[in-house]
């Protein structure tokens, strides 16, 4: 089973393979993406990982507030989109 996670407070120039790879530190990861802007196609400085279900916790302890190229990450375990 997985878990996703909220990543918040990402520099807009970070791309999915930098944000797998400082989960990876941690977790298995099994996918990572960046919400963009439909109009502009620019980052909304946002985005999720979809990680072990024993490796979330983990994760969320060791990274959020951490250092992320300059800024402090914001991670929690991913809620279901209100309709």
């Amino acid at each position: 089973m997985t878990k996703t996670l909220y990543v918040g407070n990402l520099p807009w120039t970070t791309k999915e393979e930098e944000l797998a790879e400082a989960f990876g530190q941690v977790a298995n990861v099994h996918s990572s993406r960046i919400i963009t802007d439909r109009v502009t196609g620019r980052s909304r400085g946002f985005g999720f990982v979809e990680v072990d279900d024993t490796d979330a916790e983990k994760a969320i302890d060791a990274l959020n507030g951490a250092d992320f190229n300059g800024r402090a990450l914001i991670v929690n375990e991913a809620k279901e989109r209100e309709q």
